[in-house]
Parts: structure tokens; sequence; C-alpha cells
């Protein structure tokens, strides 16, 4: 019966029965000389490129000297074929790229397990269809009608996850974040230049008292 349905999964079907599906993402730190104005330039390549921005934010650093500039952070989503060229525009004319770092991640199995359900349990609601024109006791039509609620849900619960891959696969998400040119100036104290762990250490304390 159809209650019975659905209890299988996809992992039968061969992944390479379907286009395959890669999510690709990456991650990047940058020092600019303005983060405010490289964040407007990365959000409006984002929309030209067919993309958007998913978040972004600009709050207050310090420099060396306890001077007060902008910093930023922000995620945008472009066309998966479009990544690398995002990137490179991204990096264009940065003083230095601290950290770049790109992810991948094939869901194509996860994918193909989810259509095999998603026609699993589409096949089960319409046996249910049948069955419930043939029930005439009101505790029979409630079984079945209760029967068929679970699938719908399961059903749009699958449509969602395959969306989701759909558009994770497609768009690649890109984190930067936007570092001030003078947040990474050397700190100077008259003729001492600290370096490493003593210079985070001033400059944390710096940042506290501001």
């Amino acid at each position: 019966e159809a209650e019975n349905q659905g209890k299988g999964g996809g992992g039968g079907v061969a992944a390479t029965t379907t286009e395959r599906l890669v999510v690709q993402n990456a991650e990047l730190s940058i020092v600019v000389s303005d983060p405010k104005v490289k964040m407007r330039d990365i959000s409006d390549m984002a929309k030209k490129m067919g993309g958007f921005v998913v978040s972004s934010n600009l709050y207050q650093s310090y420099a060396p000297n306890g001077e007060a500039v902008p910093e930023a952070t922000l995620v945008i989503r472009v066309p998966a074929e479009k990544l690398d060229e995002a990137l490179d525009t991204i990096k264009k004319d940065a003083v230095e790229v601290q950290t770049e770092t790109r992810s991948g991640q094939d869901v194509t199995a996860e994918y193909v397990d989810l259509k095999s359900r998603l026609k699993t349990y589409e096949d089960a609601l319409a046996q249910l269809e049948a069955i419930m024109k043939d029930k005439t006791t009101p505790e029979e039509v409630l079984n079945v009608f209760n029967q068929m609620t679970y699938y719908r849900e399961q059903i749009e619960l699958i449509k969602g996850q395959m969306k989701y891959y759909e558009e994770a696969a497609a768009l690649s998400a890109v984190s930067v974040r936007l570092i001030a040119e003078k947040t990474v100036q050397p700190l100077e104290i008259g003729t001492w230049k600290p370096q490493g762990v003593a210079r985070d250490a001033i400059q944390n304390l710096i940042e506290f008292w501001k």
C-alpha cells in the first residue's frame, strides 16, 4: 500500500545519470585604501554579473596611531561560471591579499537521492488520492487524509532542498573582509617598531581604550 512507500532512498541511482552539481564558494581578506568605496564597487560588480549582495556591514576600526578608520565585510553571490572573474576583480587594486580560500563540494549524489525520493513520494501520493475515492467511513477517510498530508509535507521539504542545491551550485558565495590600509601600517613608538604578537597586543589596547 501507499503507506509503505517512500521508505527507500535513491542510493541505487548512479550520480552520473544527472548533470553534476558542484557548490563553489570563496573567502577573501584584503587590504584596500578605502573599504567603503571598495564595498560599493564589489556590490556593483555582483549586480552587473547577474548576482546580488547577501549582506554587508561597515564598521569602525583603528589605525596603529589610534585614528578611526572604516572596515567592512560583505557576502555576495555571483554566477558560478563567473567566480574566477569576480575574484580577480575583487583583488584588483588591492594593497594586499591577506587570505584567499576556495572550496568546492560535489552535491550530485545528494541531489540524485532527493530526486529519487521525490518520485517515490509523488507516486505514493498519487496512489493515496486514488484510494481516497473508494473510502466511505469517516475513519477511513481521515486515515488516508493524514497519510496524504504527510507525503505532501515531505514533497515540499524535498523540493526545497533540491532548490537549495540548485541555487548554491548556480550562484557561488563570496565572503570578503575589507581592511583599511592604514590599519596595517607599521606601528611606531619612539624608535621602537613592535612586530607580531607585541604589535597586535598594543593595537588591541588602543582599540580597547577607544
